[in-house]
Formats: structure tokens, sequence, C-alpha cells
């Protein structure tokens, strides 16, 4: 469930509560007459079904002018009218996406922002250093690394919406991202290259991380799979899922490669890293897109707001 927050002006506080009486799901009513200062009014707490939020959210939507509504996630309610309230509001919780929260979350994820850069970077350092020494494992943790997925639900987000925008600002974060992480990990393999440390020899000797540079069908596929399979685990809240996903497609390993190959100059490698890099954003959005799109139109309690 979520615990809702509100702050109404003092002369709506009765529609407000009409709204939230009326609407499945909702429990554990409190008005607060009087008691907020900033913005003032009336500070109005409840608890919802996550498949009532929408509707919810929807009815209330004039509260972020007027007043303020914040919600969180409740780990642990030991409550029979909560209980009751799950069992009344449509379909299951896991199933539910709470459009508005998934427009915050992808909107964040959608910024270039330094701690996004440095995950990236690190995580493409250490997929060179796996693809150099021959490492599944290095390059496995390196793509459980990478935080570049949600950029790509942004996009998802961006195309079910419409918004233009959103797309752009995704788009430039994954290709600054992978841009910079590229280069400081090129920078730091040329210097291994000038140090006799590494050479081109260390990438064609290298069978088991092949499947980098030689996408295929089987690539697009499991592109396509991941996909849908991280953007249900974002609108469901399952990061144990996401980790998975990142696991599965190799879009930092892929940018690993183009940095080594480049230090060493085999640039047939380089190119097929790139393939392959695109091959999995591609696969990604498509996917992830058609994912949101199915949960919007054959999922009613995930499509009540009608801005959707």
């Amino acid at each position: 469930m979520l615990h809702l927050r509100l702050i109404v002006p003092s002369d709506r506080t009765q529609e407000a509560v009409e709204v939230l009486e009326t609407c499945p799901g909702v429990t554990n009513l409190v008005v607060l007459p009087g008691v907020a200062r900033e913005p003032r009014g009336d500070v109005i707490f409840c608890d919802s079904a996550r498949e009532s939020a929408n509707e919810v959210l929807s009815k209330l939507a004039w509260l972020e002018d007027e007043g303020s509504i914040a919600a969180e996630q409740i780990d642990l309610s030991l409550s029979r009218a909560a209980d009751l309230a799950v069992e009344q509001a449509p379909g299951d919780p896991d199933d539910a996406v709470i459009w508005e929260e998934l427009e915050h979350k992808v909107d964040a994820d959608s910024r270039v922002t330094w701690a996004y850069l440095a995950f990236l970077a690190i995580a493409t350092q250490i997929a060179g250093i796996g693809i150099l020494q021959n490492s599944p494992i290095l390059i496995v943790g390196a793509m459980v690394l990478g935080p570049e997925f949600g950029a790509v639900a942004a996009i998802c987000f961006g195309l079910l919406q419409r918004r233009g925008h959103l797309i752009v600002s995704a788009l430039r974060t994954l290709a600054v991202g992978f841009t910079a992480a590229i280069a400081i990990t090129y920078a730091c393999a040329l210097v291994s290259y000038w140090l006799g440390w590494i050479d081109i020899g260390n990438l064609t000797g290298n069978e088991e991380v092949q499947f980098i540079v030689k996408p295929d069908r089987w690539s697009f596929i499991v592109a396509l799979l991941a996909g849908a399979a991280g953007v249900l685990s974002v609108t469901a809240g399952k990061s144990s899922a996401l980790v998975g996903v990142f696991i599965s497609v190799t879009t930092v390993p892929a940018a690993g490669y183009v940095a080594v190959a480049m230090a060493v100059s085999d640039w047939g490698e380089v190119a097929a890293a790139v393939s392959q890099l695109g091959i999995n954003i591609l696969g990604m959005v498509i996917s992830g897109t058609v994912t949101l799109m199915v949960q919007r139109k054959f999922w009613p309690q995930v499509g009540r707001r009608s801005s959707i």
C-alpha cells in the first residue's frame, strides 16, 4: 500500500475527503483541520492500495497547484481495514503501475549527473579490464554496476507519452554517459598500451568474450526480452529482477570493448562492438515501449489516469 499526505485548502477539504471516501482501496483516513502552515490548509492522511493510486491522484490532480501531495511505500501494514481495502481495489498490487511515480522516476533518470557518469565510467573500466583479462566474472560485475537502463526506460516512457523533451534528455544522457565512459577507459587503456602491458593480442586471443563483438539475431532477441523485463521490474518495484536485466545485455561490456579496441587500434572490433551497443539499446527501447503500451491498455487497474 501507499501512504498519502495531502495538504488541502480549507475550503476544498470536503471535496478531497469525498474523493477519498468514494475511491475503492482507500482507508485509514485522517483529517487534521488547519494544521498546515506552508502551504496553509488542512492535512489529510490516508492509505491507498497501489491499484487505486492512479484514480486517487487523477481526481486530486488540482492539489499540485493548490496544495500538496506526497506518497510513500508502506513496507508493513497490520490492519484488517487495510487488507479489506486491498481486496476491494481492482487487480493485484504487483501489476499496478503508478504512472505519476513512474514519470518522476524516469524524469530523474534522464538527467546527466555526476553519480551517473561515475558509475558508468567505473563499470566500463571494469568491463575493459575483464575483456583484457578474459574474465567473464569481471564483465558480469561491470554489467551489474552499469546505470544506463534508467535512461532507456525514460526513452520508452517518452515515446509512450509523446514527450519529445524527455526522449531528447534521455538520449543525451546515454550519449554523454557512454562517450565519457569510453573516453576515460580509452585513456587508461592507451596508457597501458604505451607501457607495454597490453597489445592487440589481448583481444584476438580472448575467445570467451567474443560474444560482445558478435551481434546476431540472438543479441536482438535477448535485448527485446531484457527491455520488457526491465520495464516490468521498474513499474512493479522489483529491484532483484532489474539486476537480472543488467546481466542480460552487453551495453557496458560493448562500451568497454570499444575503448580497449581503440587503444590497440583494432578498428574492426570497434565497429562490431558499437553495433552490439546499438542493437542492445534499440531492442530494449522497442520492447520497453511495447510493454508500457500493454500495461496501459490491457490492465485496467493501471490505466485510470485521464492524462494517460
